[in-house]
């Protein structure tokens, strides 16, 4: 059976990857998992300076999910092209490196340095991060076309894949889809976390040091489900759908709701290892429905 992903100049074995933020640089979960039962590993986001995140405490878990207000700490452009990408050089999966300008120029930067770096085989554009302050106030994915400026002046500077990460808090998800498709974006990796609150009701204190945080886990995944139908009926690039999977239930949802590649992020805190198990899973499923395509099964949920 075929279960490759095709994303741009990108060929994902198989549609597992993990979500930025949650596997580090690449090479920190060593021998927890194998790096040759991913279709593609994303790495934290990378900022051009570094990074020291947000105040603590920066972790929260919630019923059914996860807080987090890290605030992208990172390591920044330099040191990550000189420590980092050496050891991702033998992995055996396309390596996808997450990226954070603030403005188009900033992002156009990134790109331009990073592109020259061959371990490097494709960008995420983090568009949606909701633990930072964005100038000018808001998200740059809730503006069409800030969305489509950025990710212009990444298309001008590399041919590499380049992946557009939205956020589920806008009310027209199939207008900032478009903005991305048409200004060059290869795919769309959907959704980021949702912006939430915690309380210590004795102290009357936010949970978090930042306040807010980021929702993701389980608890978000319907809506994930539904924001990824929505824009498969919008755009014709392939779509990465994530938000809360844990099993190949869950990632067949996102696959039928119409995402060609899938993302486990929070769960990979819980069991890393169990998620490797998902692409030998969907084959199974794809067998027993006679199916030989993976894309046979992508957007191929019956609505009455």
């Amino acid at each position: 059976m075929n279960v490759q992903v095709t994303i741009g100049s990108l060929i994902l074995p198989n549609p597992l990857t993990v979500a930025s933020g949650t596997f580090g640089y690449g090479v920190e979960y060593g021998g927890l998992i194998n790096a040759g039962t991913l279709g593609a590993i994303v790495t934290k986001t990378i900022t051009p300076v570094p990074r020291t995140g947000n105040r603590p405490s920066r972790l929260w878990e919630t019923p059914s999910g996860l807080l987090n207000s890290i605030g992208l700490e990172n390591v920044g452009l330099e040191r990550f092209i000189t420590e980092k990408i050496p050891p991702l050089e033998s992995y055996p999966c396309p390596v996808i490196v997450s990226i954070m300008g603030e403005t188009e120029e900033g992002f156009a930067r990134l790109t331009e340095r990073l592109d020259g770096c061959g371990r490097v085989d494709g960008l995420e554009l983090n568009l949606s991060c909701p633990n930072i302050a964005y100038h000018g106030g808001g998200l740059i994915a809730q503006d069409p076309e800030a969305v489509g400026a950025v990710v212009a002046a990444v298309r001008k500077k590399t041919k590499k894949a380049v992946i557009a990460k939205l956020t589920p808090e806008v009310s027209d998800i199939s207008a900032i889809g478009r903005a991305a498709e048409a200004a060059g974006a290869d795919a769309i990796a959907l959704i980021n976390t949702i912006k939430a609150m915690a309380i210590d009701v004795e102290t009357r204190r936010p949970r978090l040091g930042n306040v807010t945080g980021g929702l993701s886990g389980p608890a978000i995944r319907p809506v994930a489900v539904r924001l990824v139908w929505e824009l498969f009926q919008a755009v014709r690039i392939p779509i990465i759908g994530m938000g809360g999977i844990a099993t190949c239930e869950d990632a067949l949802e996102f696959i039928i709701a119409g995402a060609s590649a899938i993302a486990v992020g929070t769960y990979i805190f819980v069991d890393p290892q169990a998620v490797t198990a998902i692409p030998d899973d969907i084959c199974d499923y794809m067998k027993k429905h006679r199916m030989k395509d993976i894309r046979e099964l992508v957007g191929s949920v019956q609505v009455q």
